[in-house]
């Protein structure tokens, strides 16, 4: 379709998803019971959409061959000093926002900024440290009021607007600077 392939993988979730991956496929998450031609559709009516994702990622891996890669000690310094600074700024903002969570990793991840498990764990990536303290913390509020809210619903960007009113330009930020130090991560 249009030049690139779709990957189309079925589950039980409740509604369609698309993703384009650093390597440049495009995925579509679908419902068991979605036809074929609906995927269709709904793949047509975002080739806008896929069009600047792929020419983003493309970008990204450009920028990224410029940039070396993080060394271990780089990684491990890294790895250290994101424990001490989230730790801290999970912890202050949990205490604002009425939360309790459970344990709290730093790794090197290739893919997201944070996460949060339906245990109240939180992961974050070591890069966060890189960033500027303003997209940091709403990293850190983001995956904190996912113990609110376990998904990405109105009501849950209404908890992240609550905490942090501009949290819109450090998304932007992070649209804009942080894949290349997630490429510097491979």
């Amino acid at each position: 379709m249009d030049g690139y392939h779709i990957e189309i993988i079925r589950s039980a979730r409740k509604t369609l998803a698309l993703q384009v991956t650093r390597d440049m496929r495009v995925v579509v998450r679908a419902p068991f019971w979605v036809s074929d031609s609906e995927i269709e559709r709904f793949v047509r009516e975002r080739s806008s959409w896929i069009a600047e994702k792929i020419r983003q990622m493309r970008q990204y891996a450009e920028g990224a061959a410029k940039e070396p890669k993080f060394t271990d000690a780089e990684l491990a310094d890294m790895t250290k000093k994101a424990r001490e600074v989230i730790c801290r700024r999970v912890e202050f903002f949990a205490a604002d926002m009425g939360v309790s969570y459970g344990k709290i990793t730093v790794r090197h991840q290739t893919s997201r900024y944070g996460s949060c498990s339906a245990k109240g764990n939180l992961s974050f990536n070591c890069i966060l440290v890189l960033c500027p303290d303003w997209v940091l913390d709403y990293v850190v509020v983001h995956e904190l009021c996912h113990l609110k809210q376990l998904n990405h619903s109105a009501a849950f960007w209404a908890e992240v607007r609550a905490v942090m009113p501009n949290y819109m330009q450090a998304r932007e930020w992070l649209k804009q600077n942080g894949g290349a130090l997630i490429q510097r991560l491979k």
